[in-house]
Parts: C-alpha cells; sequence; structure tokens
C-alpha cells in the first residue's frame, strides 16, 4: 500500500467571509458579498454573514479545536477589505492585527497557517470605483494588498494562496449572476478571469522578487474541477469531455502551466477571450509552485450539436455549447445534488499529472454538504465519513499511479454561510448553532482525527 508522505499537509479550510462575522467591525470595508448578501433574495431565507461563525471573536476556540482535531495545516482566507476598507489606501491597522493574533495562535498550537488571499469577498470600494475584476487596475491594486500582507506575515507564513476558485468568480458571479457582484453576461466571465490571472502573475512576481529569499515561502493557487467522465466510450463524446475540462480547469491551469490559455477556447471564443501580451505569458508561466485543488463531484458529458449551455452549480458549462452535463444520478448525492463519485478525484488526479508535467498537488478543499439543523441529527454523519474516507482511498490510488500528492484539506472546519446557499447546507465537521454559536464535533470530526493520526492508513475504517 502507498503511504502518504511523513511531512503529509493534514489540514481542514475555512473562508474568511464564511465564518468571521464582524462584517462592519474593527474598522473592516465593505465586500462586494456584505452587499449581495444584504439585499432581499440573493440568499437562501435572505440570509446574510454579518455574524456567520463569529470567528473574528471565537477565533481560540477555533484554534482549540483544530488542535483537539489534530490537523497540522489549517488554511483561511484574509478579508481583503478587512485590512483595505477601500481597496487601497492606508491599512487598517486594527484588521491587520486580527490576522497576527490568529496566525501566532495558530503557530503557537503547532498549526501551520496556509493563507488565501482572494476568497471572493473583493472591497466594494474597488466594485464600485472601477468595476473590479473587470478592469486592468485591479491588477495594481491586488498586488500591492498582496505586497503587504507578504511583507507583514511573511516572516510566520510560508504557504500562500493566491485566489481561490476563479471559476466560480467569473462564471457565478459575472456570467449566471447567482454569486456577488450579481451579474448576468456572457462576456464579462472572460475578462474577469483575464485580469483574476493577471493579478495573480503580479503578486507572485512580487513574493518572489522582494520576500521569497528571505522569507523561503512557497506560492501557489487554487482551481476547482469536477471530473468529466464520457457518457459513452465514442470519440464524440471523450473529445467533449476534454473540452470541458479545458474550459473549466484548463481555462486557469493552462495559462500558469503552459503560457496560455488552451487552444480549444481560443478558437471558440474568438475575440471575446482577451490575449495576453508576450511579457504576460512569460510572467504566468511557472506562476504556481504547486497545484492546489478543489474538488467535489463529477458528471457525465456527451457531445451534442449546439446543445443548450449547462449552466449549474459547480459542475456548470460556460461557453461552448458542443457538450453537454449528465448527472449521474445512478450514484448517491448530497445535499446539494451533487453526485458522490470517489474514482473521479483519481481520475481528475492523473489528468492534472499528465497535462502539467507532475506537479505537486494539494487537495486544498474537499468535503460534502448535508441537511440538518439539530445538533443531534447533525452530529450523526457516518456520510461524511465515508465520503473523506472512499476519496482518500482514491487519492491513494493517484499516488500510487505517481500523482505527487502532498496534502489535504477538509472543506470545513465549521458550519458556514454558504454563500447563495445561506445556512441551510451543511459542510462542517462540528455543528454551529447559529443562533447561540455553540459548536459541536460531529463523527466525522473523529473519524477524521483518527485519519491524521493514522496519516491515512485508518482509510479502510472509514469506508461503509
Amino acid at each position: 500500500m502507498v503511504k502518504f508522505k511523513n511531512d503529509f499537509a493534514w489540514g481542514v479550510s475555512t473562508a474568511a467571509h464564511q465564518i468571521e462575522g464582524a462584517w462592519n467591525e474593527g474598522g473592516k470595508g465593505e465586500s462586494i458579498w456584505d452587499c449581495f448578501a444584504q439585499a432581499s433574495g440573493n440568499i437562501a431565507n435572505n440570509d446574510t454573514a454579518d455574524i456567520a461563525c463569529d470567528h473574528y471573536h471565537c477565533w481560540l476556540e477555533d484554534i482549540a479545536l483544530m488542535k483537539e482535531l489534530g490537523v497540522n495545516a489549517y488554511r483561511f482566507s484574509i478579508a481583503w477589505p478587512r485590512i483595505f476598507p477601500d481597496g487601497n489606501g492606508r491599512p487598517n491597522e486594527e484588521g491587520a492585527r486580527f490576522y497576527d493574533q490568529l496566525i501566532d495562535g495558530l503557530l503557537d498550537a503547532g498549526i501551520v497557517p496556509w493563507v488565501t488571499l482572494y476568497h471572493w469577498d473583493l472591497p466594494l470600494a474597488l466594485h464600485k470605483r472601477y468595476g473590479g475584476w473587470l478592469s486592468p487596475r485591479i491588477v495594481n491594486d491586488f498586488s500591492a494588498y498582496a505586497d503587504y500582507c507578504f511583507d507583514r506575515y511573511g516572516d510566520r507564513v510560508k504557504n500562500w494562496i493566491t485566489m481561490n476558485e476563479p471559476w466560480c468568480s467569473c462564471v457565478l458571479g459575472y456570467g449566471m449572476g447567482v454569486h456577488a457582484p450579481g451579474h448576468q453576461s456572457c462576456t464579462e466571465p472572460w475578462i474577469a478571469g483575464h485580469y483574476i490571472l493577471l493579478a495573480h502573475a503580479r503578486a507572485v512576481e512580487c513574493y518572489r522578487n522582494k520576500f521569497k529569499t528571505r522569507q523561503q515561502g512557497r506560492i501557489g493557487i487554487s482551481l476547482n474541477c469536477d471530473w468529466r467522465e464520457p457518457y459513452t466510450a465514442s470519440p464524440d463524446d471523450q473529445s467533449a469531455a476534454e473540452l470541458s475540462l479545458e474550459f473549466m480547469l484548463g481555462w486557469f491551469a493552462d495559462p500558469l502551466w503552459n503560457g496560455d490559455y488552451p487552444e480549444s477556447m481560443k478558437v471558440r471564443l474568438g475575440e471575446a477571450l482577451p490575449r495576453f501580451s508576450t511579457e504576460e505569458k512569460s510572467l504566468l508561466k511557472g506562476s504556481s509552485d504547486f497545484f492546489g485543488l478543489n474538488h467535489y463531484s463529477s458528471c457525465w458529458i456527451r457531445a451534442v450539436e449546439q446543445g443548450g449551455e449547462n449552466r449549474t452549480g459547480n459542475s456548470g458549462i460556460f461557453g461552448t455549447k458542443e457538450v453537454e452535463i449528465v448527472r449521474m444520478d445512478d450514484r448517491p448525492a448530497n445535499a446539494l445534488g451533487w453526485a458522490v463519485v470517489p474514482e473521479g478525484l483519481r481520475k481528475l488526479l492523473c489528468w492534472i499529472d499528465a497535462r502539467y508535467g507532475r506537479p505537486a498537488v494539494y487537495i486544498t478543499e474537499t468535503g460534502t454538504a448535508l441537511m440538518a439543523d439539530d445538533v443531534a441529527t447533525a452530529v450523526d454523519d457516518p456520510e461524511r465519513s465515508a465520503f473523506i474516507g472512499d476519496y482518500l482511498a482514491e487519492a491513494r490510488k493517484a499516488c500510487a499511479a505517481g500523482v505527487d500528492l502532498c496534502g489535504w484539506f477538509v472543506w470545513t472546519l465549521l458550519d458556514n454561510f454558504e454563500w447563495s446557499e445561506g445556512y441551510r447546507i451543511r459542510f462542517g465537521l462540528v455543528h454551529v448553532d447559529f443562533g447561540t454559536g455553540v459548536r459541536t464535533p460531529k463523527k466525522s470530526f473523529h473519524d477524521y482525527r483518527n485519519l491524521i493520526q493514522s496519516n491515512g492508513n485508518a482509510t479502510s475504517r472509514m469506508v461503509r
């Protein structure tokens, strides 16, 4: 049996907007998600993240939970508007000090911090001032924000992630309108994605030129993708599945590993897809020290002749009408309707390994959603334990095939504000009573702890 590395990163992931609360405390500015969620009708039950898990005030308790869980790594995001309320200009010392305390607390607990600089909560001021990710001005503002964070926290933070799931930011936020800022457009996602990529590249350039030598850290990105299985063995369906992977994952991964967008996208999108200059291609290529992957589900893909676009959830197709999603209704599904297909992770890891030259891969998010508000029901979650165990078993098979898998972060530590779903969907290893803030570890919390203690060798005991 292939063993995970001795320095394997066992962790959990969270995002600032989903857990911190304190949306207008400590000098924090508004984000596009504050604005979007506070507008009636955008979020299930009109929930907001104004309080969320109140992590801003309960971070010590949450670190204690992580220490009990036994993780050696914690991936969290910094809220850009908590550091720069106006998006740029003078930093907010009180907000910056919050992350000093959090980072120091993690290190005191023996937990390595993994910091994501952007997990969707763009300062509202930049969105109003020039359109946020739709303007080239965002590249310099993001780079300046990143520079400040590297300088302030880089003596203690050695693992940086620039962006989380840019596909979601672009398609769900600027294409479908179901995420902030709520735009519906067929062209804006390509513009936003272009400037997200350039902002990533400039931030990496800043880190490598100014900080890496003395801080000795790493910097990368987290991309999301579901596995796309050909509906049949026909050449057309196989080509359609490959095309859908290129439009979802290759859109962002190809520029970072190969220097440009996939040819399939350039051909099909034409002038709608911005082009990189020679200098920008050089800046982008090789600008990620590792491949961060967020993975949850799989779907079938079949070829169609100019069918309708499928814009559903994280498996959505955007930008090409030559493919159609077919849900895997023969597989169990979670509370969001996402099929549970463990072998899809193995296949996706092998696809990444082959296409991008065996990068070091970290699963920066994976987990499953259940619906159970009352604590007695919620804490008994064998489905979540089985999900983790089954997916890890397939990850081990990918390692046996040569994939360089270096870490595993469960989404998520706490039940939280799950974006447009509000609080009705729960991904946490820990139940949160959103009325009282009381945290209660679930069965999956204890099962994951046992798995960590065995460096993944307890996987078989987690599989039903």
